[in-house]
């Protein structure tokens, strides 16, 4: 009887949300916190791998190294992901000329 009164008040209308695991703060996430995905992260931070689990890393600024995958998936393969450059900035190859391996080295550039 008490569950048809329930119904019509329309408390079956309010949306259902899964509850975040007990190890992931209700607050966006800083520096070093566990996450799942980049939103979890506050601004200025993305979510990426370290070692087996996922954490907070701050997005690269200019002249950071960054990571340029030639491959599409190979990001996952990764065991210590970096964040993607910073909005306006690309990861580019480094344009001084040097040993073999500097060709290699990539930064965040505009």
């Amino acid at each position: 009887h008490g569950a048809a009164e329930l119904d019509e008040t329309g408390t079956e209308a309010l949306p259902r949300r899964t509850p975040a695991p007990a190890w992931l703060p209700a607050a966006k996430g800083e520096e070093g916190d566990f996450c799942l995905r980049s939103s979890d992260c506050a601004a200025g931070l993305c979510c990426a791998r370290h070692f087996w689990s996922k954490i907070c890393k701050p997005v690269l600024r200019e002249g950071q190294v960054c990571t340029r995958h030639r491959r599409k998936g190979s990001h996952g393969l990764e065991i210590f992901q970096r964040c993607q450059c910073a909005e306006g900035l690309a990861c580019r190859g480094q344009r001084e000329l040097g040993p073999a391996d500097a060709s290699r080295l990539h930064t965040c550039q505009r």
